[in-house]
């Protein structure tokens, strides 16, 4: 897996072509167990579910390889697209920052996904149809 500028990033690819499709990374932060999970699609490809194919491979990696306490991703509010992603991926919506960023000259509201640990565990235990551990 590369990592870009300290940080893992995976291209998201055709497998059949190796066409590039996306990314998507993590920006970990170590002193608090946690990380930003962001991404992008090219057009040709949305609404296809590669997008949450890969972000369950990546919040899978994140909790079980990087033992993370925390995973989160946020979109503009402008896109539900992406926030239709975290949703599928299992994600709590924890809020909206209001006019959080500026995207030219125009201020955006953000709004905020996450997951923890144990309710990743508790949802991989679900879907294999497996009690959760007495930790979750």
């Amino acid at each position: 897996m590369p990592w870009v500028g300290g940080q893992p990033t995976w291209a998201i690819t055709d497998q059949a072509s190796d066409s590039l499709y996306g990314a998507i990374s993590l920006v970990i932060r170590q002193q608090h167990q946690h990380a930003e999970m962001g991404y992008w699609m090219g057009v040709p490809f949305w609404g296809r579910g590669y997008t949450t194919e890969a972000g369950a491979a990546v919040l899978g990696y994140g909790f079980s390889s990087l033992s993370l306490h925390r995973i989160f991703a946020r979109h503009v509010v402008r896109n539900p697209a992406s926030g239709r992603v975290m949703q599928k991926l299992g994600m709590t919506q924890e809020g909206c920052q209001r006019q959080h960023i500026r995207k030219g000259e125009r201020f955006e509201d953000i709004v905020n996904y996450g997951m923890l640990h144990q309710e990743w565990e508790a949802a991989t235990s679900r879907r294999a149809g497996v009690a959760p551990s007495a930790s979750a």
